[in-house]
């Protein structure tokens, strides 16, 4: 039996978007994908003086999710986050955890004011899973400029990397 992944949308997420996703997430892995409840933005993790959600906010969402035996879960955030130390994050995980989740908005061409581009969307969002998803198998961030697990300090980053794991990850993954 596939161990299941469930993409979670943390308040509203476009359901195109999930649906291309776990159509997408089936072919780079070799585990069930599917769309999970929404669960509710945590209000209380808002910080007003920066505009933006906390990470850990968002991991706590997750984590309230009863375990129903769902190995892995990530969400989808339709807000700009941040951690302590960063300025933002396109995503966070729980390292060798069941949760992570990725934030949308910075990974749109409109966010930077250029036309939107759905293709390209959906591709940064798929790595940043992708890239999450590693961090929930303990995976760290590898050295490889096209690895999946290469660290995105900027858009530019992630556009240059791969969608799939070096052949050291994967290793590692089994």
């Amino acid at each position: 039996m596939k161990k299941e992944l469930q993409l979670i949308p943390v308040g509203t997420v476009c359901i195109d978007l999930l649906h291309w996703l776990v159509e997408a997430l089936g072919q780079s892995l070799p585990h069930r994908a599917v769309i999970g409840e929404e669960v509710a933005i945590p209000v209380d993790g808002f910080d007003n003086r920066r505009e933006q959600y906390t990470g850990e906010s968002i991991l706590a969402a997750l984590k309230a999710i009863p375990n129903d035996g769902t190995w892995r879960l990530v969400g989808l955030v339709d807000e700009d986050c941040y951690t302590s130390g960063l300025n933002f994050i396109f995503g966070q995980a729980v390292m060798g955890g069941r949760e992570a989740f990725v934030a949308l908005p910075r990974l749109r061409q409109s966010f930077y004011g250029y036309p939107e581009d759905e293709k390209l969307f959906h591709e940064r969002t798929l790595k940043e899973i992708m890239h999450e998803f590693g961090h929930t198998w303990g995976l760290s961030h590898c050295s490889d400029l096209r690895c999946v697990m290469h660290f995105s300090n900027s858009l530019a980053d992630t556009d240059a990397k791969g969608a799939e794991y070096c052949s050291l990850c994967r290793a590692r993954i089994g």
